[in-house]
């Protein structure tokens, strides 16, 4: 499972103090360790209206992680919390390759060998009709910036 980054902007109508949302980001804390996620340290309180975004480590699927964030920073504020963007962390893994490819729709077959210098060599065996979906170039872009290695993409 891969770990995403959920951003969720707490207090989207601007109505909560600087206290408040003080208040609000230790509670999320606490609540954030009960449910085996993880706050990103931040002040949120000086944040301007429409930016207070706590961000939240939820390691899940992406409706999973989205629904776990905004019911804890519900139950942390009693706000109507707003989802924001949801990135992922990556550590260069398989799960990695598996989740960039999940995330175009796509599934694949990975081999990862060592390279002459030390690095890691990927590569990816595709079904031809899935390349001919997606462009070759935007998934070998996706898995290089993920993997930071050298990416091989095969068809059978």
């Amino acid at each position: 499972m891969r770990t995403a980054v959920v951003r969720i902007d707490v207090d989207p109508t601007g109505q909560l103090t600087p206290e408040q949302l003080t208040a609000g980001m230790a509670t999320l804390r606490d609540l954030a360790d009960g449910a085996g996620a993880e706050v990103v340290d931040a002040s949120v309180a000086a944040m301007p209206v429409g930016r207070r975004q706590a961000r939240l480590l939820i390691t899940g699927a992406e409706a999973d992680v989205i629904d776990i964030g905004m019911r804890l920073c519900a139950s942390a504020f009693g706000t109507v919390p707003a989802a924001g963007v949801v990135t992922y962390l990556s550590r260069g893994t398989d799960a990695d390759v598996h989740g960039v490819l999940a995330g175009l729709g796509l599934t694949g077959e990975v081999v990862r060998t060592p390279g002459a210098d030390g690095l890691d060599v990927v590569k990816v065996t595709l079904a031809e009709p899935d390349l001919q979906r997606v462009g070759e170039s935007r998934i070998h872009t996706a898995l290089e910036a993920s993997l930071n290695c050298e990416v091989h993409i095969h068809s059978r």
